[in-house]
């Protein structure tokens, strides 16, 4: 098995803050609501993780067999294509971390539920079993979603309203129509930060026929769509608020709305794509940082 350093730049570390920010929000809610159970958001950030790093490794095995990870690509080097961790190697990384993120779900799935809402129980083991499924075919195969432009669309159900409201509904065994809004937020962050990797790598993903959003629809029309997936999940976390009757100080989160504003800024002068590489993390520090916020105002 190749080192640990090679499998934890294949992990892609820089990538975690942004998986967990659902997670927070749709525990902290329910936390705000008397729900209480430490156990239910330790496990849940286990299974998240694992999906993660997952769908991490599934992405570094089905870019670099499919050939889109090559010398064209302008992002940081994958596993599989500087040869650090062989094609066999990552399939077999693929399957562990399948298997422990199974698990860590399935003990989820019982510490929330036990043994009395079977009905409940089984719904969302079919859901983790087709998280698994996402983070895997995602560029895995030639059914691959992520190469039919389909990605965006994944990220926001995912990252968005499963994260969100499946976390809620494990402490609540209900779904709030206001945790909804966070929700379809975070979604939407998520996929700009996938948006900013497939602006950065449009070149490269038309030239290896991965058709992603950006591919279709061009670059400037991938910048309109940009601030209007940002601006969208901004106003919602701000209606969120309002419907939530925040008292003034809870409006500490919007302090977190300033490195959105400077991203956009960014984008708009943007003429290189390469140059676009460091917002990836900063808007993924930022939907994180954003979540943390709302996770403390929601206890005042």
């Amino acid at each position: 098995m190749a080192n640990t350093k090679a499998w934890l730049q294949a992990a892609r570390l820089r990538t975690l803050p942004l998986s967990v920010s659902g997670i927070l929000v749709g525990c902290f809610y329910a936390f705000s609501q008397g729900f209480s159970n430490y156990a239910i958001l330790g496990f849940a950030l286990l299974t998240t993780l694992g999906l993660q790093v997952l769908s991490n490794f599934a992405n570094d095995y089905g870019d670099g067999v499919k050939g889109t990870d090559n010398e064209n690509r302008i992002g940081p080097q994958r596993a599989i294509q500087s040869g650090a961790i062989t094609v066999q190697e990552m399939k077999k990384g693929i399957i562990i971390t399948s298997v422990l993120t199974l698990i860590a779900a399935i003990v989820l799935i019982y510490i929330s539920f036990g043994s009395e809402n079977f009905v409940y129980s089984v719904f969302f083991f079919v859901l983790g079993l087709a998280a698994i499924a996402a983070a895997i075919k995602y560029t895995i195969g030639n059914s691959a979603y992520g190469y039919k432009g389909l990605g965006d669309l994944f990220v926001f159900i995912f990252f968005g309203l499963v994260s969100v409201i499946g976390c809620y509904f494990l402490f609540a065994q209900k779904v709030d129509s206001l945790v909804v809004l966070p929700a379809i937020t975070v979604g939407l962050l998520s996929v700009a930060v996938l948006n900013l990797n497939n602006m950065r790598d449009q070149v490269s993903d038309a030239l290896s026929g991965k058709n992603t959003i950006v591919v279709k629809m061009g670059a400037k029309n991938a910048k309109i769509y940009h601030y209007a997936v940002i601006i969208l999940a901004l106003g919602l976390m701000l209606t969120f608020a309002v419907l939530s009757n925040f008292k003034p100080v809870q409006y500490l989160f919007l302090i977190a709305y300033v490195p959105f504003i400077l991203h956009i800024k960014t984008v708009a002068k943007n003429t290189v794509p390469r140059d676009l590489d460091p917002e990836l993390k900063k808007v993924a520090l930022g939907t994180f940082f954003l979540s943390v916020l709302l996770c403390i105002v929601l206890q005042f």
